[in-house]
Protein backbone atom coordinates (compact mmCIF):
# COMPACT_ATOMS: atom_id res chain seq x y z
CA UNK A 1 0.00 0.00 0.00
CA UNK A 2 1.61 3.44 -1.12
CA UNK A 3 2.05 6.25 1.81
CA UNK A 4 -0.48 8.59 2.66
CA UNK A 5 -0.46 11.44 0.21
CA UNK A 6 1.07 14.96 2.27
CA UNK A 7 -1.99 17.03 3.53
CA UNK A 8 -2.50 20.11 1.02
CA UNK A 9 -1.21 23.29 2.57
CA UNK A 10 0.80 26.50 2.53
CA UNK A 11 3.18 26.09 -0.80
CA UNK A 12 7.04 26.40 0.55
CA UNK A 13 8.82 29.46 0.12
CA UNK A 14 9.24 30.13 -3.14
CA UNK A 15 13.10 30.77 -4.61
CA UNK A 16 11.82 33.77 -6.79
CA UNK A 17 13.93 37.32 -6.75
CA UNK A 18 12.70 39.75 -4.37
CA UNK A 19 9.67 41.85 -4.75
CA UNK A 20 9.94 44.72 -7.55
CA UNK A 21 9.59 47.00 -4.97
CA UNK A 22 12.18 45.82 -2.71
CA UNK A 23 14.70 46.10 -5.19
CA UNK A 24 13.91 49.57 -6.43
CA UNK A 25 14.28 50.60 -2.84
CA UNK A 26 17.98 48.65 -2.77
CA UNK A 27 18.82 49.88 -5.85
CA UNK A 28 17.78 53.63 -4.88
CA UNK A 29 19.54 53.25 -1.37
CA UNK A 30 22.98 52.31 -3.29
CA UNK A 31 22.39 55.51 -5.45
CA UNK A 32 22.12 58.00 -2.61
CA UNK A 33 25.00 56.62 -0.51
CA UNK A 34 26.91 59.13 -1.63
CA UNK A 35 24.83 61.68 0.54
CA UNK A 36 25.22 60.22 4.22
CA UNK A 37 28.83 61.36 3.99
CA UNK A 38 28.08 64.97 3.85
CA UNK A 39 25.21 64.96 5.50
CA UNK A 40 27.35 63.39 8.37
CA UNK A 41 29.36 66.44 7.87
CA UNK A 42 26.89 68.64 8.05
CA UNK A 43 25.25 67.47 11.33
CA UNK A 44 29.23 67.58 12.74
CA UNK A 45 29.00 71.05 11.42
CA UNK A 46 25.40 71.96 13.34
CA UNK A 47 26.10 70.03 16.85
CA UNK A 48 29.90 72.41 16.58
CA UNK A 49 27.65 75.30 16.21
CA UNK A 50 25.71 74.50 19.18
CA UNK A 51 27.83 73.38 21.21
CA UNK A 52 31.51 74.69 20.80
CA UNK A 53 32.68 77.23 18.52
CA UNK A 54 30.28 79.74 16.44
CA UNK A 55 31.84 81.94 13.34
CA UNK A 56 31.24 85.26 13.59
CA UNK A 57 31.78 88.40 10.83
CA UNK A 58 32.81 91.62 12.52
CA UNK A 59 29.73 93.70 10.58
CA UNK A 60 30.60 97.38 12.21
CA UNK A 61 33.30 99.72 13.63
CA UNK A 62 31.92 99.53 17.14
CA UNK A 63 34.72 97.28 18.39
CA UNK A 64 38.03 99.08 16.42
CA UNK A 65 41.06 98.86 17.00
CA UNK A 66 40.35 95.32 18.93
CA UNK A 67 38.13 93.71 15.90
CA UNK A 68 38.05 95.55 12.21
CA UNK A 69 34.92 95.46 9.72
CA UNK A 70 35.39 92.18 8.19
CA UNK A 71 37.84 90.06 10.56
CA UNK A 72 36.46 86.41 11.25
CA UNK A 73 36.58 85.18 14.70
CA UNK A 74 35.43 82.06 16.40
CA UNK A 75 33.12 82.35 19.38
CA UNK A 76 33.38 80.15 22.38
CA UNK A 77 30.59 78.90 23.51
CA UNK A 78 32.05 77.14 26.44
CA UNK A 79 31.84 79.61 28.60
CA UNK A 80 29.03 79.94 31.25
CA UNK A 81 27.86 83.64 31.87
CA UNK A 82 28.64 83.49 35.51
CA UNK A 83 32.33 82.83 34.39
CA UNK A 84 32.44 85.78 32.64
CA UNK A 85 35.27 88.00 33.21
CA UNK A 86 35.10 92.29 33.22
CA UNK A 87 37.02 93.24 29.97
CA UNK A 88 35.83 89.34 28.02
CA UNK A 89 34.72 90.70 24.36
CA UNK A 90 31.20 88.17 23.75
CA UNK A 91 28.43 88.22 20.82
CA UNK A 92 25.12 88.40 22.39
CA UNK A 93 21.43 88.48 20.53
CA UNK A 94 20.52 91.75 21.19
CA UNK A 95 16.96 91.53 20.62
CA UNK A 96 15.77 91.90 24.35
CA UNK A 97 18.60 93.70 25.75
CA UNK A 98 18.24 96.83 23.04
CA UNK A 99 14.53 96.50 22.46
CA UNK A 100 14.91 95.20 18.51
CA UNK A 101 12.61 93.83 16.46
CA UNK A 102 13.39 90.48 15.08
CA UNK A 103 12.26 90.30 11.41
CA UNK A 104 9.91 87.46 10.41
CA UNK A 105 11.57 84.39 8.24
CA UNK A 106 9.89 81.98 6.21
CA UNK A 107 11.41 78.55 6.07
CA UNK A 108 13.32 79.11 3.02
CA UNK A 109 15.07 81.92 4.07
CA UNK A 110 15.96 80.51 7.36
CA UNK A 111 17.66 77.75 5.07
CA UNK A 112 19.54 80.81 3.73
CA UNK A 113 20.60 81.79 6.70
CA UNK A 114 21.53 78.66 7.81
CA UNK A 115 23.94 77.64 5.29
CA UNK A 116 25.23 81.39 5.08
CA UNK A 117 26.01 81.28 9.18
CA UNK A 118 28.40 78.12 8.96
CA UNK A 119 30.73 80.68 6.76
CA UNK A 120 30.36 83.58 9.99
CA UNK A 121 27.60 85.67 8.60
CA UNK A 122 25.66 86.18 12.01
CA UNK A 123 21.77 87.57 12.37
CA UNK A 124 20.60 91.54 12.20
CA UNK A 125 20.30 90.99 16.07
CA UNK A 126 23.85 89.61 16.53
CA UNK A 127 25.89 91.85 18.69
CA UNK A 128 29.42 92.09 19.52
CA UNK A 129 30.90 94.38 23.16
CA UNK A 130 32.46 94.49 26.01
CA UNK A 131 31.77 93.39 29.08
CA UNK A 132 32.44 96.31 31.74
CA UNK A 133 29.73 95.80 34.10
CA UNK A 134 29.31 92.54 35.74
CA UNK A 135 26.07 91.69 37.82
CA UNK A 136 25.48 93.63 40.96
CA UNK A 137 28.65 96.10 39.74
CA UNK A 138 28.16 100.26 40.19
CA UNK A 139 29.72 101.50 36.77
CA UNK A 140 29.72 104.70 35.91
CA UNK A 141 31.16 107.31 33.89
CA UNK A 142 33.09 109.50 34.81
CA UNK A 143 35.45 109.76 37.49
CA UNK A 144 37.29 113.13 38.58
CA UNK A 145 39.88 112.25 36.41
CA UNK A 146 38.14 111.54 33.43
CA UNK A 147 38.41 107.61 33.79
CA UNK A 148 35.52 104.96 33.91
CA UNK A 149 34.70 103.74 37.30
CA UNK A 150 33.38 100.54 38.76
CA UNK A 151 32.34 99.74 42.04
CA UNK A 152 34.18 103.30 43.01
CA UNK A 153 37.45 102.21 41.29
CA UNK A 154 38.63 104.71 38.52
CA UNK A 155 39.86 101.61 36.07
CA UNK A 156 42.02 102.02 32.83
CA UNK A 157 41.72 100.88 29.27
CA UNK A 158 43.62 100.12 27.09
CA UNK A 159 41.80 98.59 24.98
CA UNK A 160 39.36 101.68 23.67
CA UNK A 161 40.26 103.49 20.42
CA UNK A 162 43.23 105.61 20.22
CA UNK A 163 41.18 109.24 20.56
CA UNK A 164 38.59 108.13 22.09
CA UNK A 165 37.22 109.60 25.86
CA UNK A 166 35.55 106.74 27.72
CA UNK A 167 32.21 107.82 27.07
CA UNK A 168 30.60 110.94 26.64
CA UNK A 169 27.30 110.16 27.44
CA UNK A 170 27.31 110.66 31.39
CA UNK A 171 25.50 107.41 33.14
CA UNK A 172 25.57 106.04 36.39
CA UNK A 173 23.93 102.43 37.24
CA UNK A 174 23.63 99.56 39.01
CA UNK A 175 23.98 96.28 37.11
CA UNK A 176 20.88 93.84 37.72
CA UNK A 177 21.38 90.39 38.74
CA UNK A 178 22.19 87.60 35.76
CA UNK A 179 23.20 90.72 33.76
CA UNK A 180 25.95 92.66 31.98
CA UNK A 181 26.73 96.37 31.06
CA UNK A 182 28.72 95.91 27.41
CA UNK A 183 30.53 98.88 25.65
CA UNK A 184 32.21 98.80 22.49
CA UNK A 185 36.44 99.54 22.16
CA UNK A 186 35.65 102.62 19.69
CA UNK A 187 33.23 104.43 22.12
CA UNK A 188 32.13 107.31 19.56
CA UNK A 189 30.91 104.84 17.23
CA UNK A 190 29.26 101.81 19.52
CA UNK A 191 25.57 101.47 19.71
CA UNK A 192 25.98 99.65 23.30
CA UNK A 193 24.30 100.17 26.64
CA UNK A 194 24.31 103.80 26.91
CA UNK A 195 22.31 104.23 23.97
CA UNK A 196 19.71 101.96 25.66
CA UNK A 197 19.25 103.66 28.94
CA UNK A 198 15.87 104.35 29.09
CA UNK A 199 14.39 101.10 27.30
CA UNK A 200 12.70 98.13 29.37
CA UNK A 201 15.80 96.71 31.15
CA UNK A 202 18.30 99.77 30.75
CA UNK A 203 20.43 98.31 27.89
CA UNK A 204 21.59 95.37 30.18
CA UNK A 205 22.65 92.47 28.63
CA UNK A 206 20.65 88.93 30.23
CA UNK A 207 23.01 86.21 30.63
CA UNK A 208 21.29 83.68 28.99
CA UNK A 209 21.40 86.06 25.72
CA UNK A 210 25.19 85.54 25.67
CA UNK A 211 26.00 83.23 22.45
CA UNK A 212 29.95 83.24 23.11
CA UNK A 213 32.70 84.82 24.30
CA UNK A 214 35.44 86.06 21.78
CA UNK A 215 38.40 83.09 21.07
CA UNK A 216 40.20 83.87 17.78
CA UNK A 217 40.33 86.05 14.58
CA UNK A 218 41.08 83.65 12.00
CA UNK A 219 40.65 85.91 8.82
CA UNK A 220 42.46 88.00 7.88
CA UNK A 221 45.68 85.54 7.36
CA UNK A 222 48.41 88.46 8.77
CA UNK A 223 46.22 89.31 11.72
CA UNK A 224 45.21 85.34 12.83
CA UNK A 225 45.27 84.52 16.07
CA UNK A 226 43.90 84.87 19.68
CA UNK A 227 42.05 88.26 20.02
CA UNK A 228 43.53 89.91 23.46
CA UNK A 229 40.20 90.42 25.75
CA UNK A 230 42.21 93.63 27.71
CA UNK A 231 41.20 92.29 30.88
CA UNK A 232 39.98 95.86 33.60
CA UNK A 233 42.19 95.98 36.36
CA UNK A 234 40.85 94.07 38.94
CA UNK A 235 38.19 96.01 41.72
CA UNK A 236 36.04 94.48 43.78
CA UNK A 237 32.68 93.59 43.31
CA UNK A 238 30.07 95.84 44.34
CA UNK A 239 29.84 95.20 48.13
CA UNK A 240 32.70 93.88 48.99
Amino acid sequence: MTGTPPAEGPAAPSASPAHPGVARSRSALRRHRWMIGPAVLLLAVVVVRAFLVTPFGIPSESMEDTLLVGDRILVSRTTAPEHLERGDIIVFDASQAFGLRVPERGFLQTLVEAAQSIVGKGQPTDYVKRVIGLPGDHVRCCAADGRLEVNGVAVDEPYVAPGQKPSLVPFDVRVPADRFWVMGDNRGSSADSRAHLGDPGGGMVPGEDVIGKVWVRYWPLDRLGPVDQGQISSVPRNGE
